[in-house]
């Protein structure tokens, strides 16, 4: 599928869960400068001397104190820094639920007023419901600038929901005291994080609001959305079917990426064959970003079907077992195909060049790699489709969707999943599933 300016992309090939691009879901420990006691006293000398609150610590000297011991002068006013730094964030906070644009900006230094007001726009265009910062340890210097100091905080947000479990993301925010009110210099980008930065804190966005699903895009494609929306809205109900743990999502979040914005939301870096993908972003939620360049009024509504389904039937975490990739996309890619017959799915074609080209019979082996002809895309999900679709027309869908769970969600071995659920040896099955895969192909 794609727009005729674009390079056609397969139908199949929308997304990635397993495996985005950039570091592991699990962050690296930060790295902590520890100080000689003497160099620790000598700075709260100076800063004292200089009329300033001893807090140039750096974050390794600033975890709690033993059993019966009191925190030393400087971690003390590290610690007392800390929390006028978390009031203004909290001050900021109510502002952005508030409504008050200018109470946002009270905190921040005048050059980092037109990030925040972009920011302050694009959150409230999403009708941001909950914003919770808290600091994550304590202010460290900010190697040569004096006088300047950084905190890590992490924030709790929901967008439309009020009572929705938070996503989460880790920002760097620098700072300045005036006086002794800190001030706020800078927030960076969550460029740390496995999900990498969200549209919302690096793009103006335009959003639209619907019943079950929310859609994001660049102003320039303003005009775009009242199509997308009323596509997501259609294609929510088939995913909600595939909700794993039985509660479908509260919203689906979607956004709508240009070429800029898909070389830089979450991260970008996604494999060439991508249209879409959906990644977590905390609090067992995921956003689905599709690419403008490869969606067609044609070919959207399985495109949202595909990825939406994701989002429901993904646990929190995504995955991160390989051989378990024919599954997560065989479900997507059933649930696209949102009940046509066998004969009238898009990628046969690829199915049967991929089997007649010398693959290898194994389910487990089907994930493309990032450089992968477009054929051999489509032809891997179309396989995962068909093994999908021959376990559902012989068990019906619920128990395929208990089978789901017991791999994807509980991580129980495909052998120990298909006893438990089917009754049946998984040899016996994967090979039932390759035979109808080869039947079908022809």
């Amino acid at each position: 599928m794609g727009m005729p300016t674009a390079v056609p992309v397969p139908m199949a090939a929308v997304s990635s869960p397993w495996g985005p691009p950039g570091p592991p879901v699990v962050a690296p420990a930060r790295r902590r400068r520890r100080w000689a006691l003497w160099t620790v006293l000598a700075l709260v000398l100076l800063l004292v001397a200089c009329g300033l609150p001893g807090v140039l610590l750096l974050r390794g000297a600033a975890g709690r104190p033993a059993a019966g011991r009191a925190d030393d002068p400087a971690t003390l006013a590290a610690r007392r820094l800390g929390q006028r730094m978390s009031d203004q964030l909290d001050r900021q906070a109510t502002a952005l639920l508030g409504g008050d644009r200018a109470g946002f900006l009270a905190v921040a230094e005048p050059a980092a007023r037109p990030t925040l007001t972009r920011r302050y726009a694009a959150l409230r265009a999403l009708r941001v419901t909950v914003w919770r910062p808290a600091a994550d340890g304590l202010p460290s210097a900010v190697d040569g600038r004096p006088g300047e100091w950084r905190l890590s905080v992490r924030i709790g947000y929901c967008f439309v929901v009020p009572a929705c479990t938070p996503s989460r993301v880790e920002l760097g925010t620098q700072w300045r005291l005036v006086g002794e009110e800190p001030r706020l210099v800078a927030v960076e980008e969550s460029r740390s994080e496995s999900a990498g930065a969200r549209p919302w804190e690096v793009s103006d966005l335009a959003v639209a609001v619907g019943r079950r699903a929310v859609v994001a895009t660049t102003p320039a494609q303003r005009g775009r959305l009242p199509w997308l929306l009323a596509r997501a809205e259609a294609a929510a109900p088939v995913a909600d079917r595939y909700a794993v743990t039985g509660t479908p999502p509260d919203r689906y979040l979607v956004f709508y990426a240009g070429r800029t914005e898909w070389e830089r939301w979450y991260g970008g870096g996604r494999p060439k064959w991508t249209a879409g993908y959906a990644v977590g972003v905390g609090g067992g939620h995921h956003d689905v970003v599709l690419n403008a360049l490869s969606v067609s009024h044609g070919g959207v509504d399985d495109l949202l079907r595909h990825e939406l389904t994701h989002v429901a039937s993904l646990p929190g975490g995504g995955y991160s077992d390989p051989s378990d990739w024919w599954l997560v996309e065989g479900l997507a890619e059933y649930a696209g195909a949102d009940g046509k017959p066998v004969d009238r799915y898009e990628g046969l074609a690829e199915v049967r060049d991929v089997v007649r080209g010398g693959w290898n019979g194994r389910l487990g082996s089907l994930v493309p790699a990032d450089d992968a002809a477009d054929g051999r895309v489509g032809g891997s999900y179309g396989i995962g489709y068909l093994a999908v679709r021959h376990l559902v027309d012989r068990y019906g869908e619920q128990r395929v969707l208990d089978f789901f769970r017991a791999v994807v969600h509980e991580r129980r071995s495909l052998r120990d999943a298909a006893d438990d659920v089917f009754g049946e040896s998984w040899s016996t099955l994967h090979d039932d599933c390759v035979a109808y895969v080869r039947a079908v192909a022809g």
